[in-house]
């Protein structure tokens, strides 16, 4: 499970700002959290800011730490991390960006980050929490590798690390069992998926349909959104390679049904059905596996009561039996009223002057009088209204529209 992410100079975020999942102490919508160890975690995490304020940012920043953990070991030695420090400032531009992720696993803690530029990794470090008590696996300071007693598993890969490697990927591939279990949260218990696109993802909804059982609970799980099919198969052709069509039934003009007929999901479906299916591989495999799941725009192309229909799956004790957790990015509003969110499951991204992006939640939140929000509140109204910032400021049109002026002349 994820209990917290933290990253600095990475894109527009300047200082280090943190994403927690571990719940506060508020009393509100208890069943959006879940027991694991010592913890008491989120459920669901949503994220709300003005476009361009960087919440993309920070599920980018998730991902970038992702693909540097997975794919480190594999890089050759001149290939580069394509990190992208805040560039607005001199200072940051020539330093190191920051990552550090805390996750659960079998009810140890694990505080695991790095930082690392274009060419090397700077510095990286492990620690372990049995209990209460944290205690030091390794650190790194570029070259030098101080292991202690506890991560015996990397002796003697010290100096077969690479510059441009993390010593937890190195030391996986000498079957490490330690790291082994860290590499294997990031290769198989979280999903990041960001940006519009998710074509891309539909292979993982497709795999579902090369067994009876899984195809049936995935035929079964779209069908809970309505989409006005029944059915789905996958022909790969010459022509059209893994093609998905959608069976719907065909009626009389009794209203009986007589026949059915299969249309292509790319040509002849709705975008909002298409994200859906590509999408729905995800969605379930994670509800099924206890899997976090990192969605930007979640609610791009969706009706609002569909975007709401997915988080509260994941909200639900019923249809969340392993506790999965959704972190996701959206401007719909509508959640915030009737999504059952706690004050501590909502997150807000906001940039000041520099354009360096601020990441603070609700709970949190205070106003000019240092006043929390009560949980008695109009979220969505006092949030359009701009209390809790986090909004677009928009210009006056008027003066470029004004004396009858055309915009072309």
């Amino acid at each position: 499970m994820l209990i917290e992410f933290t990253v600095g100079n990475h894109l527009s975020f300047k200082d280090k700002k943190t994403l927690s999942l571990e719940a506060s102490s508020i009393k509100e919508f208890e069943e959006n959290t879940f027991k694991a160890g010592n913890y008491t975690l989120l459920k669901s995490v949503i994220i709300y800011g003005a476009n361009s304020s960087g919440k993309s940012n920070l599920i980018r920043s998730l991902n970038k730490m992702d693909m540097i953990v997975r794919t480190s070991a594999q890089m050759s030695s001149t290939d580069k991390f394509k990190i992208k420090p805040f560039l607005l400032n001199t200072e940051t531009e020539i330093k190191p960006s920051f990552f550090e992720i805390l996750i659960l696993i079998d009810d140890v803690r694990y505080r695991y980050g790095f930082e690392v530029d274009e060419n090397i990794v700077h510095s990286e470090w492990l620690f372990r929490c049995k209990n209460k008590s944290e205690s030091l696996l390794f650190l790194r300071d570029k070259d030098r590798i101080e292991i202690t007693k506890d991560f015996h598993e990397g002796k003697g890969i010290e100096e077969r690390t690479r510059e441009n490697a993390l010593f937890l990927s190195s030391v996986d591939q000498w079957n490490g069992t330690i790291s082994k279990k860290i590499m294997n949260w990031f290769n198989e218990r979280v999903y990041v998926l960001w940006g519009l696109a998710h074509k891309s993802r539909r292979p993982v909804t497709i795999n579902f349909d090369s067994d009876p059982v899984t195809k049936k609970n995935m035929v079964d799980f779209i069908s809970q959104f309505n989409l006005g099919f029944n059915e789905f198969k996958v022909e790969s052709e010459k022509e059209v390679e893994n093609a998905v069509l959608t069976h719907h039934n065909k009626y009389d003009i009794h209203g009986h049904v007589v026949d059915n007929h299969w249309f292509e999901l790319d040509k002849e479906e709705s975008s909002g059905t298409k994200k859906i299916f590509d999408l729905s591989g995800y969605i379930m495999g994670g509800l099924l596996s206890g899997n976090t799941t990192i969605i930007d725009e979640l609610d791009a192309k969706l009706h609002p009561l569909l975007t709401m229909a997915i988080v509260r799956l994941f909200n639900s004790n019923k249809n969340n039996s392993r506790n999965a957790q959704l972190i996701f990015a959206t401007h719909d509003t509508n959640l915030l009223t009737y999504g059952n969110f706690r004050r501590d499951q909502v997150y807000f991204t906001e940039k000041n002057q520099f354009e360096e992006t601020d990441l603070y939640s609700l709970v949190e939140y205070k106003d000019e009088s240092g006043v929390k929000p009560r949980n008695d509140r109009s979220f969505e109204k006092d949030y359009i209204k701009g209390r809790y910032g986090a909004i677009p400021f928009i210009g006056d049109f008027s003066n470029l529209l004004s004396n009858g002026q055309n915009i072309e002349d």
